[in-house]
């Protein structure tokens, strides 16, 4: 089974959204038993909280399934039971480096290099544009999901 894991700074906006998206893909192509999707936080500020509204709002408006959650910490263990840990900003790579002490088994790659760009995905909680960041999460899950199937 491949394991996934998506990160984001609070894990509450982005790598939820990411996390139910990529979830319906897999369910969608018969993957199920395949691949695991997960995500975590990089930082501790919403550690315990739900989904934000707004990706609640997004998903819904997209006919993507979501379940109630709790936002938690990455942990360096994480690192050895991921096969990919996948970021959604610069800022997040940099506490992935320090996590996993340089990730020195390359599983470390921002989300939307899956898409063929090298960008952030925005983060919803500044920007208010949760459907902005949908996209950019959909085009970045297309792209993995391509892979892991490879």
């Amino acid at each position: 089974m491949k394991k996934v894991l998506f990160v984001c700074h609070g894990n509450i906006c982005r790598s939820t959204m990411a996390e139910f998206v990529l979830k319906d893909m897999v369910a969608k192509a018969g993957l199920d038993e395949e691949i695991l999707v997960e995500s975590k936080a990089c930082r501790t500020d919403e550690i315990g909280s739900d989904t934000h509204p707004g990706t609640k709002r997004v998903l819904r408006a997209h006919g993507v399934p979501f379940t109630p959650r709790q936002a938690r910490q990455i942990r360096r263990a994480d690192y050895e039971e991921y096969d990919l840990i996948i970021a959604m900003d610069d800022e997040n790579m940099r506490d992935l480096a320090r996590l996993t002490n340089g990730d020195p088994q390359g599983k470390c790659h921002l989300l939307l290099e899956f898409a063929g760009e090298e960008r952030e995905v925005a983060d919803p909680w500044y920007t208010g544009n949760f459907e902005v960041t949908y996209k950019d999460v959909v085009s970045g899950c297309h792209g993995l999901l391509k892979q892991l199937r490879e």
